[in-house]
């Protein structure tokens, strides 16, 4: 069995694999190892539980809520709130510990955990491994007064929002704002820190059942919100996913905005007003060449990282750095949050389109989003994809061939025997053409 943990937390098929059984189990761990690294030293331990509307998040708030108190630690209740929502309250508050229950854009039937240290900070590796070394051990339960008290917190909406329009550099009235909430955490917060900032909002999708988070809409499912973007001759549509860490944009012309995209937009509003420290963005190594080139024509400094959030913020907290974020629309601004805020997010591109009074399309358009073609080769010997010589060779031949206008990236997957080839060119055929003929070596080549 692999580690129980991945890069955002445990999750999978709720009931199947994350079942009430291993969420009690889980947090008791948590509130064991916690304990005992003196994160609870000299006070009673307190904890912050939220999670999204999906159905399963019932019993599975339930059982992390029963660990938790089991173990002495006293719980409060958020109920539904978006992931950077339960990460600000979880530093605002001074908690100890925060869980938010989620599984973020993934379907409905699917939900997961992420335990966040005091500060609402992601847990380090070495602690989650530790808590998955210590389930299911024997140990001696708190009686009496010691048992962990739960409430219900009924301020983290009013809380969160506020924190939400105090973080825009301006208001941004007049602007006509359609957001689709992904029928997710984010349906009653985001509308709301939009409409105390001045726009006029649209909400599709922003009627959970805990059964519809996700389905055909979001970010996941941008062409819904394009088609009311034009209808309603909106300026800007914004695209949550369902625990409303990611932000995606469409412009009043219905196009996409992806996450390289804001991120430039973002990078020179932070440059203009000196908030962008060293002059430097974070981003990945999938982020569009077309990214990289425009910041260096701004003369911004572009570190990449490997794929995931938890990557650039480690990178960013290494070098001091106030922005990063990634292609699917999760963008950091350290200044105001410790994870990605698909809400936040949106407060600061809205911001960026006001205070510019230029449209989303002209300010999309510091960069030229370069064709890229991603093709996954499946069943090979992914550990041989750096070493072996004829894919390197086909590797070389090909980058040898863009030049400077067009790059190659191969990825081997973190979790299955698959390999992830991707180019960037100038044109749709040449990235299509040159990713399918590596593509085709690197099956040939590393069959298993």
């Amino acid at each position: 069995m692999g580690r129980l943990f991945g890069t955002d937390g445990v999750r999978g098929l709720a009931n199947v694999d994350l079942t009430a059984e291993l969420a009690l189990d889980l947090s008791v761990a948590a509130a064991h190892v916690l304990g005992e690294a003196g994160a609870f030293e000299g006070h009673r331990p307190r904890a912050v539980v939220g999670r999204d509307p999906r159905a399963s998040g019932e019993f599975l708030e339930a059982a992390v809520v029963a660990g938790l108190a089991s173990a002495g630690v006293d719980v409060v209740r958020l109920g539904v709130l978006p992931t950077p929502a339960v990460a600000h309250l979880t530093g605002s508050t001074g908690a100890d510990l925060g869980v938010m229950l989620s599984a973020s854009h993934n379907p409905m039937p699917d939900n997961g955990i992420k335990f966040l240290a005091r500060g609402g900070i992601k847990l380090d590796d070495v602690i989650e491994d530790a808590i998955e070394a210590r389930m299911n051990e024997e140990w001696q339960r708190p009686t009496g007064a010691s048992v962990g008290r739960v409430t219900d917190d009924g301020q983290g909406f009013e809380t969160y929002v506020s924190h939400l329009v105090r973080s825009a550099p301006n208001r941004f009235d007049g602007l006509k704002v359609v957001i689709d909430c992904a029928n997710g955490a984010a349906s009653q917060t985001a509308p709301e820190a939009l409409r105390r900032l001045g726009a006029e909002v649209i909400t599709v999708a922003a009627a959970p059942d805990g059964l519809n988070i996700n389905l055909n809409c979001g970010s996941t499912h941008i062409e819904g919100l394009q088609r009311e973007v034009v209808g309603h001759r909106a300026d800007v549509g914004i695209a949550l996913d369902g625990d409303a860490d990611r932000c995606l944009a469409v412009d009043a012309n219905g196009e996409l905005v992806d996450g390289d995209q804001i991120l430039a937009i973002l990078a020179l509003a932070m440059r203009d007003s000196g908030r962008l420290s060293n002059d430097t963005v974070v981003a990945t190594v999938m982020s569009n060449l077309g990214f990289v080139q425009a910041m260096v024509r701004e003369r911004i400094a572009v570190e990449q990282t490997k794929v995931g959030d938890r990557y650039v913020l480690e990178a960013m907290k290494a070098g001091g750095h106030k922005l990063g974020g990634e292609q699917s629309g999760h963008v950091i601004l350290s200044d105001h949050a410790t994870t990605g805020d698909g809400t936040l997010t949106a407060v600061m591109l809205l911001s960026r389109v006001a205070q510019t009074g230029k449209s989303l399309a002209d300010l999309a358009g510091a960069m030229t989003r370069l064709p890229q073609v991603l093709v996954n080769v499946k069943n090979v010997d992914k550990s041989r994809a750096g070493t072996d010589p004829a894919v390197q060779s086909a590797v070389t031949e090909a980058t040898t061939r863009l030049g400077d206008s067009g790059r190659v990236l191969l990825r081997p997957s973190g979790t299955e025997p698959l390999v992830r080839v991707m180019v960037e060119a100038e044109s749709s055929d040449t990235a299509d053409e040159i990713a399918h003929a590596l593509a085709d070596v690197v099956a040939a080549a590393l069959k298993l």
